[in-house]
C-alpha cells in the first residue's frame, strides 16, 4: 500500500447470462477503435434503461463495464446533488457537490479489479478521504460500521469502520482525470481501492454510521462482505494495493 495515495461474476462464475453475451463481449474487445467508440456510445445510452444488467457484461468505457441493478437512475448535478452523513454521529451533515469539491482532495492510482475478472490498470481516482467526513461528523463510540445508499434507489454497500478509515478509501469526484460522469456513478461515488469494485458504490447519496455491518446489495446475494482483491469471493487475483 502506498502510504500517501498520490463493477461484478455472480458467485465467482457469473451473475447474468454470460454465455449469451460472450460473443458480443469478444467483439467489443477485438473491435477496431471506430467500432469500439460506437459500441461505447450505444451502451452508455441504454445502460440506465437496462433492468437485466446484461449491458454490464460488455467491454466499454476504457476497459470498464456499464452496470446498474436499477431499471433507471436519475441524473444529479451541482444543483440538486446531496450526500448525507448520519446515524451514530454527533453532527449529521448534508454536503452539496460544491462542499465536497471545497475539501482537501486525495489522488489514488490503483488497478481496478472486478469480481467478474476484468481489470483496468493504473486508474486514477480523486476525492475526499472518507475518514475526513467521518471525523467532521463526530463518530460515536458505539459505531462499528458504515452503510452506504445510492440515489438509484436500490444499491447499498457496507464497510467496517476500520476499513472506511483507510487512506485509500475515497468519496470520489473524479476518475481518469475528469469529473465522474453519470454512467460511471457520478457525480459522486465511493472508491475502495483494495477491494473488488462492487464495494465502490456508484451514485453515492448516503453514509450512515451503524453499530454493526449490514450486508450490501450483492452481499445479500452471496458476495463476500470483506471483498479484498485476491483474498475473497473464491478468486486469486493479484491485489490492487
Amino acid at each position: 500500500m502506498n502510504p500517501e495515495p498520490s463493477e461484478e461474476e455472480g458467485r465467482p462464475v457469473g451473475r447474468r447470462v454470460f454465455l449469451g453475451t460472450l460473443a458480443l463481449g469478444a467483439l467489443g474487445v477485438a473491435a477496431a477503435p471506430t467500432l469500439q467508440r460506437g459500441l461505447e456510445g450505444l451502451l452508455g445510452s441504454v445502460s440506465g434503461k437496462d433492468p437485466t444488467g446484461l449491458t454490464g457484461l460488455l467491454p466499454n468505457g476504457g476497459g470498464f463495464r456499464y452496470y446498474s441493478v436499477a431499471a433507471s437512475v436519475p441524473h444529479k448535478d451541482a444543483t440538486d446533488y446531496r450526500l448525507t452523513v448520519d446515524g451514530l454521529v454527533d453532527q449529521p451533515r448534508a454536503y452539496t457537490l460544491a462542499d465536497l469539491r471545497a475539501l482537501p482532495q486525495t489522488r489514488v492510482v490503483r488497478d481496478v479489479q472486478c469480481v467478474t475478472g476484468w481489470r483496468v490498470p493504473g486508474t486514477p481516482f480523486e476525492g475526499v478521504r472518507l475518514s475526513r467526513l467521518l471525523d467532521a461528523a463526530g463518530v460515536r463510540s458505539t459505531a462499528r460500521a458504515l452503510r452506504f445508499t445510492c440515489f438509484d434507489g436500490t444499491y447499498t454497500e457496507s464497510l467496517t469502520l476500520a476499513q472506511a478509515r483507510r487512506a485509500d478509501v475515497l468519496v470520489a469526484l473524479r476518475m481518469q482525470d475528469k469529473d465522474i460522469g453519470h454512467d460511471h456513478g457520478g457525480p459522486v461515488r465511493l472508491y475502495v481501492a483494495p477491494m473488488y469494485f462492487y464495494k465502490s458504490a456508484k451514485w453515492l447519496s448516503g453514509i450512515t454510521v451503524t453499530d454493526e455491518v449490514k450486508p450490501g446489495y450483492w452481499e445479500e446475494r452471496g458476495y463476500d462482505v470483506d471483498a479484498w482483491v485476491g483474498r475473497s469471493n473464491g478468486r486469486s487475483d493479484v491485489p490492487t494495493s
